[in-house]
């Protein structure tokens, strides 16, 4: 048999299952042995054994290519859509106009670098309004989720209470207001109206984040870790228009504050209300204190 058609025979017996077409190969090899040199049988010998690293190297491909091609499942798909678009700075809810007492904070001297801005923020998050806000989030969202007309009210009157100054009342409050009259005009869900309704205080922001999210389906932990993320990114925005910082410096501390906002998901998603509480008095003293401030950007 000549070289040429043996090694085209070999190439089409790959498509088999391997142990027929060793079969094969030794039964012609048989066939033709008495013909055949030392150095064509090491040529043949060789191809062999390269075939099973052909076989898998080409089903591992194959899978590979399947994966990619199947991405994200619909569902997924539609609730990272919709995250990214509620909690991008984009979404018109106003966030830029605020810095929740920042900007006193950096008059005062408190904040004056990267480094400052970090601990103030880490502060915020894991003892002040971050964790506060996550944890309403997380109790609207579940009282959402079950129908309860009544526990969502508690949670969303306790929300507004928990607020400890008038230009942050504004602040949540009006971004709470302006997330649900955006939502309902263009990311309407069933049942939203009549949650709203049953409110008898505003929805303050988180509340009004957990609400949509619910009753649009998207599941708790991403909405709380975009959440989170979406708040630290807006206090980083105002304190690098006010120290200031440069874009890379505002990326330093978004990577500074990474752990911080996972931990603070994790701890909000395990809390109860009674867990609820504040350890930052000088922050909520620079959002008293922003009120009276002589010369000013943001709204609180």
């Amino acid at each position: 048999m000549p070289m040429l058609a043996m090694r085209t025979m070999i190439m089409r017996v790959t498509t088999m299952p391997i142990i027929i077409m060793v079969i094969t190969i030794m039964a012609t090899i048989t066939m033709i042995m008495p013909r055949m040199t030392m150095a064509t049988i090491t040529t043949i010998t060789t191809s062999i054994a390269t075939i099973p690293t052909i076989t898998t190297a080409t089903s591992m491909l194959m899978t590979t290519n399947e994966t990619a091609a199947r991405g994200l499942a619909e569902r997924e798909a539609a609730a990272l859509y919709r995250l990214m678009t509620w909690l991008s700075p984009a979404f018109p809810v106003g966030g830029f106009s605020y810095s929740s007492g920042i900007e006193w904070a950096v008059e005062a001297g408190d904040v004056t670098d990267i480094a400052t801005l970090a601990d103030w923020l880490d502060a915020m998050l894991g003892d002040g309004s971050g964790f506060c806000d996550a944890t309403f989030l997380v109790h609207a969202y579940r009282a959402a989720k079950a129908g309860g007309d009544v526990s969502l009210n508690d949670v969303a009157e306790l929300a507004a209470a928990f607020v400890p100054s008038r230009e942050r009342q504004l602040e949540t409050t009006s971004q709470g207001r302006a997330f649900i009259d955006i939502s309902r005009a263009a990311w309407d869900a069933e049942g939203l109206d009549a949650m709203v309704a049953a409110c008898r205080a505003p929805l303050v922001y988180p509340v009004a984040v957990g609400v949509v999210a619910a009753l649009h389906g998207v599941p708790l932990a991403p909405t709380l870790h975009a959440f989170l993320h979406a708040l630290v990114s807006n206090w980083i925005s105002a304190a690098s228009r006010l120290v200031p910082l440069g874009q890379t410096d505002s990326q330093r501390a978004l990577v500074k504050l990474e752990a911080a906002v996972a931990a603070t998901a994790n701890r909000a998603l395990n809390a109860t209300l009674d867990d609820l509480g504040s350890a930052t008095f000088r922050a909520d003293l620079a959002s008293l204190r922003h009120e009276t401030q002589y010369t000013r950007l943001f709204r609180s």
